[in-house]
């Protein structure tokens, strides 16, 4: 089985070489701008719950419906 087109190859391999399973790899490697830094999103405190909901159910975590927003917040940083 061939694996999907990876655009940012050298970040993946560097994530998998530190452990990053596979598909967690791919997805931060297919990000736009993917490899780059200095990004300018808000910080969690300041969006709302439900925008945290949203990004856990991007990144799969799991009982993310149940999770108050200071544990949604913990969740995604340890993601």
């Amino acid at each position: 089985m061939e694996r999907p087109r990876i655009k940012n190859e050298e970040q993946y391999e560097a994530l998998r070489d530190k452990g990053y399973s596979k598909e967690k790899s791919a997805r931060i490697a297919n990000t736009k701008n993917s490899g780059k830094k200095g990004g300018h999103s808000e910080k969690y405190e300041e969006r709302t719950k439900e925008e945290l909901y949203q990004q856990a159910q991007k990144v799969g975590i799991e009982g993310r419906s149940t999770m108050s927003k200071d544990e949604l917040i913990k969740a995604l940083r340890n993601n």
